[in-house]
C-alpha cells in the first residue's frame, strides 16, 4: 500500500496489530495542541496500516484547569503543569512542542537529552543563534527531530515538488510567495505574546513568512542572498492583562523581501497581518522554462498549471488541476476523487511521516523539515531583519 505519490514508506507495519505504540508528551493545549491531538487520533485508522499507534501519555500547560480540561477532551492519560515532570515519564518516546516561541528551546533541548524524539512547532526558535543550540542538542543526542512546516504536506504542494524534481518545469526562473492575514489591524487589539519580541522573536516574519521561506527552500533550493524591508504600523497596543496600560510593539507587522537563489532563480516573499479581507491567504507561484505552477492555500486541493507549447494553441492557458486522485500524494489514505480534504490533514501527514522515520529508522528529510531546516530558516529570517535594519543586501551564511 502506498500514498500514490511515492512519499511515504509503509515498511515496518502490515496491520494495526503489528504497529508499536509510541508514547506522546505534548506541551501546549491551545491552537496547536488541538491540531496535533486531532492528528494523533486519526493516524491509526486513516494512515493505514499505521507505522505506530500514538499513545497520548501526557499534556503539559501552565493553567491547571485548562490543561486538565484538555487532557479530558483529547484523551491524554496525564496532565502536567510542569513540562520537566512530564518528560520524566518513561512512557513518553516523542516530545511534541506546541508551545509559544519562547518555550521552544529549553524544553526541546531537555527532551533530546532525555532521549526523546523531538517535534517542534515553527518557527524553530526566535533567532538563528537559539535555533543552533537546539540543532546541536538533537544531533548530539542522536534522536529524530522535525519542525512543523506542515504546508510541505499539502498534497498539492507535494505534487508540485514531484513535478519540479522530475524536471517537468525545466530551469526555474522565479519564485514568489505571499502570506496575508488581517487579524491585528484594529489598534485596540491587545499586545498578546505574538506581538512581543521577547516571546515571539518576530512578528509576521516568523509567524507567516517562515512558512513561505520554507516552501521556497523546499521547492526551489537555497537562497544565496536577501534584501528585506519590515514595518510596524501600530507602535503601541493595550496590554493583554486588561489593565488599560499601553505596551510598545517591537515586532514587525509586515515585511517584503527579495531573494537570489543559488541556482540563479529570483524570488519575492511578502507577509502581513494588515491586509483587510485576507483571512489565511497564502499564494505561491513558480515560473520555469517549460511551465508555471500556482498554489492558493485557501483552495488547497488545487494547482494551477501552465505548460509551454501545449496544443492546440487556441486552448493553451493555465489549467486548474484538482489534486484528489489516488495517484496524487497521500490521497489513497482518504476519500474517492473529488472529495476534499482540509488544513487539518496536513498535520496527519507530517506526524505519520515523523513516526515512520522513527519506527523504520529512516531520514526525516528531504520531505520532512528537520531542525537543520529550522535553523536555516532562522538564518534567512535573521538576514531579512538585518537587511531591513541596514538597507543593504545580506548574504546567507549557514556557518561551517
Amino acid at each position: 500500500m502506498s500514498d500514490g505519490g511515492g512519499f511515504t514508506s509503509m515498511a515496518g507495519a502490515t496491520s494495526d496489530g503489528d504497529a508499536p505504540e509510541i508514547g506522546i508528551g505534548i506541551l501546549g493545549y491551545a491552537f496547536m495542541g488541538k491540531a496535533h491531538s486531532n492528528a494523533f487520533k486519526k493516524i491509526p485508522y486513516m494512515m493505514y496500516p499505521p507505522a505506530a499507534i500514538p499513545r497520548l501519555v501526557g499534556i503539559a500547560g501552565r493553567n491547571v484547569s485548562a490543561v486538565n480540561e484538555a487532557a479530558k477532551r483529547y484523551g491524554y492519560e496525564h496532565a502536567y503543569t510542569d513540562w520537566r515532570v512530564m518528560l520524566e515519564n518513561p512512557n513518553i518516546q516523542v516530545f511534541d512542542n506546541g508551545g509559544p516561541n519562547d518555550a521552544h528551546s529549553e524544553p526541546c533541548i531537555v527532551a533530546a537529552q532525555a532521549g526523546k524524539h523531538v517535534f517542534c512547532e515553527k518557527p524553530l526558535a526566535r533567532t538563528a543563534e537559539e535555533a543552533k543550540t537546539m540543532l546541536d542538542a538533537v544531533e548530539k543526542a542522536g534522536v529524530k527531530h522535525m519542525v512543523a512546516f506542515n504546508y510541505r504536506f499539502v498534497p498539492a504542494i507535494m505534487q508540485a515538488k514531484k513535478l519540479i524534481e522530475s524536471g517537468a518545469l525545466g530551469r526555474i526562473f522565479h519564485f514568489r510567495g505571499i502570506y496575508l492575514q488581517e487579524w491585528i489591524i484594529d489598534p485596540n487589539f491587545p499586545k498578546i505574546w505574538r506581538l512581543d519580541k521577547a516571546q515571539a522573536g518576530s512578528g509576521a516574519l516568523g509567524d507567516l513568512g517562515s512558512h513561505v521561506v520554507d516552501l521556497a527552500r523546499f521547492l526551489i533550493g537555497e537562497p544565496k542572498r536577501v534584501m528585506g524591508m519590515a514595518r510596524t504600523f501600530v507602535k503601541q497596543r493595550p496590554l493583554a492583562d486588561g489593565s488599560g496600560a499601553m505596551g510598545d510593539i517591537d515586532v514587525d507587522d509586515a515585511f517584503v523581501s527579495l531573494l537570489e537563489f543559488e541556482n540563479g532563480a529570483l524570488g519575492t516573499i511578502e507577509a502581513s497581518r494588515f491586509c483587510q479581507g485576507r483571512k489565511n491567504h497564502q499564494i505561491i507561484e513558480i515560473n520555469g522554462e517549460k511551465g508555471s505552477i500556482k498554489f492558493n492555500l485557501e483552495r488547497m486541493n488545487e494547482l494551477e498549471v501552465f505548460w509551454a507549447g501545449e496544443q492546440p494553441q487556441e486552448t493553451q492557458g493555465f489549467h486548474n488541476v484538482l489534486v484528489s486522485e489516488p495517484y496524487h500524494p497521500y490521497w489513497s489514505n482518504w476519500w474517492p476523487q473529488g472529495h476534499m480534504i482540509g488544513w487539518e490533514h496536513t498535520f496527519v501527514h507530517e506526524f505519520d511521516h515523523f513516526f515512520r522515520a522513527i519506527v523504520n529508522d529512516t531520514p526525516v528529510s528531504p520531505y520532512g523539515a528537520t531542525f537543520v531546516d529550522g535553523y536555516k530558516n532562522a538564518v534567512i529570517c535573521d538576514a531579512i531583519v538585518q537587511s531591513s535594519d541596514s538597507g543593504r543586501m545580506v548574504d546567507i551564511d549557514y556557518g561551517g
